[in-house]
């Protein structure tokens, strides 16, 4: 799916409303680490990392479109953040050499992404030891989400066991999933419900 061109209109309601709730549940599940640095991946434009920008030392937003990484960079001046750094890379066809991280988190973005077991293991390697990953995600529906988005070709969310055998296979331990969030989307008036989960692991 292209994200191309959405950037401008990314921040609704709807996204910030949840966005906020996804933030809230990170705070929840994380704590306050204020030594910690952190890595969003498919950040967006940033709406859940900057709700957390005093709970983390550094906040790495990672995208792989550059539209969104240009909204990051105007709200990193809006705010006058200093420990926001957003990073334009795609991990399932490049490589990142940079720093390793203690907390990696994604929201809505695996979905997108036909090897999940791939990019889970990716991130593993990116975390420091002990690091924690935090994956939140569409629970498994019927396809109805993504009804208006006629070239959609990635998973209609997941079981929570799929993204825990992701997480297993990869090497993560202490690894918990639940359903946190159940919201709608409205399509040409039709009631669309969905619900939202976390599952979170330990290098």
């Amino acid at each position: 799916m292209d994200f191309k061109g959405r950037a401008k209109n990314w921040d609704s309601d709807t996204m910030i409303k949840r966005s906020e709730v996804v933030a809230n549940k990170l705070k929840e599940i994380l704590g306050n680490q204020k030594e910690s640095s952190i890595m969003e991946y498919g950040c967006a434009t940033g709406l859940i990392s900057f709700n957390l920008v005093d709970n983390f030392k550094k906040l790495t937003l990672m995208d792989s479109e550059e539209e969104m990484i240009n909204v990051v960079k105007d709200k990193i001046e809006v705010y006058e953040t200093s420990n926001v750094f957003p990073v334009k890379v795609d991990l399932t066809n490049e490589i990142y050499t940079g720093e390793k991280f203690d907390i990696i988190y994604t929201s809505m973005a695996l979905h997108h992404i036909i090897d999940t077991e791939k990019i889970v293991k990716i991130f593993y390697n990116l975390l420091n030891e002990d690091g924690i990953l935090c994956v939140v995600e569409l629970d498994k529906e019927d396809g109805s989400f993504h009804i208006n988005e006629k070239n959609f070709n990635g998973h209609n969310g997941f079981e929570h066991e799929t993204m825990e055998n992701s997480f297993k296979h990869a090497g993560f331990s202490n690894i918990k999933s639940e359903t946190f969030f159940n919201g709608k989307k409205i399509y040409q008036e039709k009631i669309i419900p969905y619900s939202m989960f976390y599952t979170v692991g330990k290098k």
